[in-house]
């Protein structure tokens, strides 16, 4: 069992990581994990948080994307999207000043948990070998044609964006090999009992 394994060798609170490709359902599963008590570490919202927040990564930014790169509202995401969507240096870089921020303030958060186990949900843990950083690796997946209809019903994307998003991230197949455990999210009954299992 993996996460006895884990427990053994920690000897503390076990570190999950809740990961999978875009449209594949992390935040739902997810939110059947909060419902069981267990704290969550959503990083794509601790990082747009920081974003806003933060001086040092918003002076980095208008560095590396202009002056464009915020209005006065806050952020300005089209603008962003379609910056990175042109060019994979930019996302790269981009992911250079937020990643390190947002590791950090995960640290922080975890020092004030006091559970058996923490679920981070993060998209990019394979293709940046961070992965290696947590105790259980939890993969969601999906087929592509379903993940495909979830995200176009979700953000005001096109089918070509969320395709080059997909062929950026590793697919299944190689995210299965390195993880513990691994959740069929295709009805939501059958997450819920995947959950309760591994929970």
């Amino acid at each position: 069992n993996a996460t006895t394994k884990c427990r053994i060798y920690n000897n503390e609170m076990i570190k999950v990581v809740l990961t999978g490709g875009i449209g594949s359902g992390k935040t739902t599963v997810a939110k059947i994990f909060k419902e069981l008590g267990i704290p969550i570490y959503i990083a794509d919202d601790e990082a747009k948080k920081l974003m806003i927040r933060s001086k040092v990564i918003r002076r980095k930014l208008t560095n590396l994307f202009g002056e464009q790169a915020y209005t006065k509202e806050g952020l300005n995401k089209p603008y962003l999207s379609k910056a990175i969507f042109n060019d994979k240096s930019l996302l790269q870089k981009m992911n250079a000043i937020v990643h390190p921020k947002v590791g950090k303030h995960y640290q922080k958060w975890l020092l004030k948990q006091d559970t058996s186990y923490t679920i981070k949900e993060a998209a990019i843990v394979f293709e940046n070998g961070t992965y290696k950083n947590y105790d259980v690796i939890i993969t969601v997946t999906a087929p592509k044609e379903i993940r495909l209809k979830r995200v176009l019903n979700r953000d005001n994307a096109t089918k070509e964006k969320v395709e080059a998003i997909m062929r950026n991230q590793w697919n299944d197949t190689d995210n299965i090999k390195l993880s513990h455990f691994v959740i069929d999210n295709i009805t939501l009954d059958s997450s819920k009992e995947q959950v309760l299992e591994i929970h």
